[in-house]
């Protein structure tokens, strides 16, 4: 049975597309079968991993709105290694049609739930991108979704904005997916030189504990600059910082995961 996992935070510019592109990248080129869907109409995820998000018909907004099949949009990542799984739900542009269109449907927040549930086996982990936005998309992530994951860097701003996003992650949680949780906060573009990055590290471990990954992701040019090339980090400079923090980070997700399906074994 495969893992769905949002990445989700309302608070642009955190890390947030960036952590969906190289966790998948990452999860890949350790033999799992993985599927990123981009759930945001800027589409970065897509471009980020190669693909044109102007050139997709049917798209991810067909497939929301009940015209088309997920199976009939999935896109091989280019340049894939051999062995290795990894495809994607291209975001376009007219998931901005799609937030509007679901407002007067019923089960409006369960389409993407059920759009992926012909696929969902097929896969052992499938990462929604998120918008930048709590709005329809994001919602009908997080009903698709087994579990959250929360880019943000350690800012002042970043844990303002944390609560909302608790508070409707517990919403849904009550209302629509009894099983939705907060599995990690992966910390970005962290500075441990910086005092404020260190302060504000300290609040989030002592409030969310072990969800905190240990793995913080560093600022790193070659993290920055892979997206221009179409490319995860890994396949731009796989001996970069930021390649070797996400493969890291992508391991810590996988034991955590492993200890938890261990303990309810028990």
């Amino acid at each position: 049975m495969s893992k769905v996992i949002a990445l989700a935070n309302q608070k642009g510019g955190v890390g947030k597309t960036t952590s969906s592109v190289n966790l998948v990248a990452s999860l890949s080129a350790m033999r799992r079968k993985v599927l990123l869907v981009d759930m945001d109409p800027q589409g970065n995820a897509t471009t980020g991993l190669g693909l044109d998000k102007h050139h997709q018909q049917p798209s991810l907004t067909d497939v929301l709105l009940g015209r088309a099949f997920a199976v009939e949009i999935l896109q091989k990542l280019p340049g894939s290694q051999p062995g290795t799984s990894l495809h994607v739900l291209p975001g376009t542009p007219d998931l901005t049609v799609a937030e509007v269109a679901l407002m007067p449907m019923e089960r409006r927040e369960f389409k993407l739930r059920e759009a992926l549930e012909p696929v969902r086996n097929d896969y052992d982990y499938i990462l929604i991108d998120c918008p930048p936005a709590l709005n329809m998309l994001t919602v009908n992530a997080l009903v698709a979704a087994d579990g959250v994951v929360i880019p943000m860097q350690c800012e002042y701003f970043a844990l303002e904005g944390l609560s909302a996003l608790v508070n409707t992650i517990e919403e849904i949680a009550s209302s629509a997916n009894p099983g939705l949780h907060i599995m990690g906060l992966i910390r970005t573009m962290y500075d441990p030189r910086s005092n404020l990055t260190r302060d504000v590290s300290e609040q989030l471990q002592r409030h969310f504990k072990d969800r905190v990954y240990s793995t913080a992701i560093p600022r790193n040019i070659r993290l920055a600059e892979a997206p221009s090339h179409g490319l995860p980090a890994i396949s731009y400079d796989k001996n970069s910082r930021g390649a070797l923090a996400y493969l890291a980070l992508a391991a810590e997700m996988l034991r955590k995961e492993n200890a938890a399906t261990h303990v309810k074994g028990l």
